[in-house]
C-alpha cells in the first residue's frame, strides 16, 4: 500500500472568515426582520394601532372641536399611553399620534364631520 492510498482521518478546513463576515450580517438583519414583524403584527402591534387612533381621535376633538391648547389636551390622555407620541400640523389642522416603529394615525379636524381619522 502506498502512502498517498491511505485516506487521511484529517478533519475538514473550517468555514473562511470572508464567509462569516458575510453570512452573520445578513443573518442578523433576518432576525431583526423577524422581530420587528412579530411585534408589528402581533397583540403589542394592534394595540399600538388601537391606542394611536384613540389619542389622534381624542386630542384632535379637544383641540380644535374643543378649542383647548394641546398641554390642556394632554390631561384627557388615558394612564398607559404615554409611550404615544403626539405631534399637531396646525396648518392642516392634524393631529398625528405615534409608537414609532410600530403605528402612526392621523386625525384631521373638518368644519362639518368634526375630527375623522385617516385610513390607516
Amino acid at each position: 500500500m502506498l502512502a498517498s492510498d491511505t485516506h487521511s482521518s484529517a478533519a475538514p478546513a473550517p468555514p473562511s472568515r470572508r464567509r462569516w463576515l458575510i453570512w452573520v450580517p445578513v443573518l442578523l438583519l433576518c432576525v431583526a426582520a423577524g422581530g420587528w414583524l412579530g411585534l408589528r403584527y402581533s397583540t403589542t402591534g394592534k394595540q399600538a394601532q388601537l391606542a394611536t387612533g384613540y389619542i389622534a381621535h381624542v386630542v384632535c376633538s379637544c383641540r380644535y372641536v374643543g378649542g383647548r391648547d394641546m398641554a390642556s389636551c394632554e390631561t384627557d390622555r388615558e394612564p398607559g399611553t404615554e409611550i404615544v407620541q403626539i405631534t399637531e400640523d396646525s396648518a392642516a389642522r392634524s393631529i398625528t399620534a405615534s409608537v414609532p416603529l410600530l403605528s402612526s394615525r392621523t386625525a384631521r379636524f373638518d368644519p362639518e364631520y368634526g375630527c375623522t381619522l385617516d385610513a390607516p
